[in-house]
């Protein structure tokens, strides 16, 4: 099997498929792409805290300089929406960052970026793919043309942290002086968003906030099971609200004072319900992904607000923000971006969001989502992950593929949606979605209703649905 790119570029096990020759090859393959519309110019290469993303990553920044281009390199570990800043203020023709996000810690990563800073599009990533077998057949060669050349080191962390101060009322923060609890991960958002919120009066708690290639033994994921360390601080210190980035720092996870971690879903309806009350000269809707809750839409009407929906994956909504037609856009699995930023989710720009939202609400995360229910209905929204035997997965398929019952577990489909998987509206505005995965035997079953209690009973149909 050859090297492939996901949603989030080539995800691999290091000293397995991820090698340090095969860096090479992927980036011999990228830049022989780039070559295609015009050789040379500025590139931008960052890494995580990941076993060996720092030698990775040096060695790519070096192919790229000898390929012949202006090859920047991060003198540190950085976030992934940096990466994006660097890449459109040095405007460069595209950047690398080397991480493999909140997967596990024996994966590393090559997420590649185009010159706009977003995730590059599939129509990139498999001129990636196919030039890559090229290289590989000997039907496709690439010279260096400056051998020796050497990566320039930059360090964009202020840069970074001075544009986050267009976007987020900093002086709304400080005046309240909140207490928070911070955990990075292990990752790369620790010394950003712990030092922002320190430099605007916050006094800020943090765990976690240390180098560890192993990140604990676990995923680098904010999920409520990996941030019971800070839950218990939030709780302990009697904090305002604890905030947390997953290992690239793309990606968020909140604890509300009470302790209650709160989903990415309905952080996404308050951050919307707040830019439309305290960005009123904004114009735009909000996206998408056909995998994330619907009470955006109904936040959105209540605004006056157009929905665009969107397959999954960010760079999808990435397109929409280029084109200036969102305020906001996010995904369930804690991916948020707004107008004026770059293409790419940032979840220390969504954690200063919150922050501000807090500090002028004055109001918890939960007593805001009492009052958004009040107004717009209750809705919650999970997933699940199903494993299929090869005799499921091939009935599954052929059941997905044919028209959709009449009613699924006593509910009535009005509605199917086939953007990506496949989504099955009812009649009481309640759904379920079943995505099969590309890379390994499981199908994502989603589902949204307006109680937890029937929440439950629809995951429950949704797998009886998958394996009768």
């Amino acid at each position: 099997m050859g090297i492939t790119f996901g949603t989030s570029g080539w995800r691999a096990i290091i000293a397995d498929e991820f090698t340090l020759d095969n860096v090479r090859l992927v980036t011999r393959a990228i830049a022989s792409v780039l070559n295609e519309s015009g050789s040379g110019g500025a590139f931008i290469v960052g890494y995580d805290t990941r076993f060996l993303s720092e030698r990775f990553a040096a060695v790519c920044a070096e192919e790229l300089a000898e390929l012949g281009f202006e090859s920047y390199l991060t003198t540190r570990e950085t976030p992934t929406p940096t990466i994006s800043y660097a890449i459109r203020t040095k405007k460069a023709r595209g950047g690398i960052n080397f991480t493999a996000s909140h997967n596990p810690p024996q994966y590393n990563g090559m997420k590649l970026s185009t010159a706009d800073g977003a995730p590059a599009l599939p129509e990139t990533t498999k001129a990636v793919e196919q030039r890559i077998a090229e290289l590989q057949a000997g039907t496709a060669r690439i010279e260096k043309t400056t051998p020796g050349a050497k990566a320039i080191e930059f360090n964009p962390l202020e840069d970074y942290l001075t544009d986050l101060a267009t976007k987020i009322d900093f002086d709304k923060i400080a005046k309240a002086g909140l207490k928070l609890a911070y955990d990075p991960l292990w990752g790369t958002g620790r010394g950003y968003l712990d030092e922002v919120l320190r430099r605007n009066n916050c006094e800020v708690q943090t765990v976690h906030d240390f180098r560890d290639v192993l990140f604990g033994g676990y995923s680098p994921e904010p999920s409520e099971r990996n941030l019971a360390e800070m839950r218990q601080l939030v709780l302990d210190r009697k904090l305002a609200l604890g905030v947390a980035t997953d290992g690239d720092a793309d990606r968020f996870g909140f604890i509300d004072r009470d302790g209650t971690f709160v989903s990415a879903n309905h952080l996404l309806a308050l951050v919307l319900d707040y830019l439309c009350e305290s960005r009123p000269g904004w114009a735009g809707g909000v996206a998408r992904s056909v995998a994330t809750t619907h009470l955006l839409d109904k936040v959105a009407a209540r605004h006056g607000r157009e929905v665009f929906e969107t397959p999954v994956g960010f760079k999808f909504i990435g397109e929409l923000i280029n084109a200036d037609k969102i305020i906001l856009g996010g995904e369930e699995s804690a991916g948020l971006t707004i107008k004026g930023h770059f293409p790419e989710k940032d979840g220390i720009l969504a954690c200063l969001l919150v922050v501000e939202m807090v500090a002028a609400r004055g109001a918890s995360l939960g007593e805001m989502i009492e009052e958004l229910f009040r107004k717009d209905g209750a809705l919650y929204c999970e997933r699940v992950g199903i494993k299929l035997t090869p005799e499921v997965k091939d009935r599954l398929q052929k059941r997905l593929s044919d028209d959709a019952p009449a009613s699924i577990g006593g509910r009535r489909v009005t509605e199917v949606n086939r953007m990506d998987g496949v989504k099955y509206i009812f009649d009481d505005g309640t759904w379920m979605l079943l995505r099969m995965s590309g890379t390994e035997p499981v199908v994502r079953c989603y589902a949204e209703t307006h109680t937890k209690k029937d929440l439950e009973v629809l995951l429950e149909t949704s797998t009886k649905f998958v394996l009768s």
